[in-house]
């Protein structure tokens, strides 16, 4: 062979071993853009399980929705309560007596507890006479803790009107659900979105599943694009700076809960934009229990979209 001919064969060697190294380099060094994809992927199913772990938790709490057993409306006037049938107000958990609740002209609910209950509690300390208890209308309600604290009591406001909830610890404990049905997981579903502000103060009118309205907090609507179109949700604010979206789409009575699903969203970022993980939308209170006031989804939150994400209605048995 020539010398020409051995330098040819040389570079051609040369040539097959750089592309074989570089077949190397690309297992063996930085990621391929496939393998960061299902980094992406797996990060984000691993979120969204470790989501659903914690819902199902926070459901079998204490306070949770799952121990919720009475759903009371006062009516002005006093009311004697207790889970013996000669009070006015008869409650599924407690004692037989647990107290006198008076309802004033001026919204005002006073409370008396039983001489027979000295083990009435009132953050954290027992309740030796008569004390004006506050609704969840002005924040955080006052909480009356009996029986050890697995029984307690608040009261809450909606549409004017007043209503004891009554929790039972052991109740929550009992509750067999063990999941939650939902959709796979698909991170399509998963899309960034634009956050358009509404003037400050304006508010929304929503109705509850007892047919009642309240005005709420209405910070902006949020837009995102699915499948070449454009939809809009208007979004409510509950006071921690996430936004709170009352969904219903056309899976809304079939596959999933038929009044709707609930999304939180984070605060939008100083661009205008926000993340809206629908994998994490979520059934109300009320497919859950009986004793819940769920808001429903406003008309303009109603949409001509499947998402086929996020929860699923539960078994009928719940």
């Amino acid at each position: 062979m020539t010398g020409a001919g051995r330098r040819a064969v040389c570079g051609l060697l040369v040539g097959v071993l750089a592309a074989l190294a570089g077949c190397r380099g690309d297992e063996a060094g930085a990621p391929t853009s496939s393998q960061g994809d299902s980094r992406e992927r797996q990060a984000h199913r691993l979120d969204v399980e470790q989501w659903r772990a914690e819902r199902l938790g926070a459901l079998h709490r204490p306070d949770g929705w799952l121990a919720l057993v009475g759903l009371h409306w006062i009516e002005p006037g006093g009311h004697y309560a207790g889970s013996s049938g000669s009070n006015g107000i008869r409650l599924a958990a407690g004692p037989a007596h647990l107290g006198l609740f008076d309802l004033r002209d001026d919204g005002r609910v006073w409370f008396t507890p039983d001489r027979s209950r000295p083990d009435v509690q009132l953050d954290g300390k027992p309740v030796r006479g008569r004390v004006v208890l506050r609704t969840d209308r002005d924040g955080a309600p006052d909480v009356l803790r009996i029986d050890g604290g697995l029984v307690s009591a608040m009261l809450i406001e909606r549409g004017g009107r007043i209503a004891l909830r009554v929790r039972d610890a052991r109740a929550a404990q009992a509750n067999a659900l063990a999941a939650i049905p939902h959709f796979e997981v698909d991170p399509a579903w998963r899309i960034v979105a634009r956050f358009e502000a509404h003037a400050p103060g304006t508010t929304l009118e929503i109705v509850n599943v007892l047919g009642a309205t309240e005005a709420m907090a209405n910070p902006g609507r949020v837009l995102f694009g699915k499948d070449g179109r454009e939809y809009a949700l208007e979004a409510l604010d509950e006071g921690d700076g996430r936004l709170l979206l009352i969904v219903a789409d056309r899976t809304s009575g079939h596959d999933s809960y038929g009044a709707g699903r609930y999304l939180g969203a984070p605060r939008p970022d100083r661009a205008g934009r926000t993340v809206l993980d629908f994998n994490k939308l979520e059934n109300p209170p009320c497919a859950f229990t009986d004793y819940a006031t769920c808001p429903l989804p406003p008309a303009a939150n109603r949409l001509d979209l499947a998402i086929t994400a996020g929860e699923k209605r539960l078994p009928r048995s719940h």
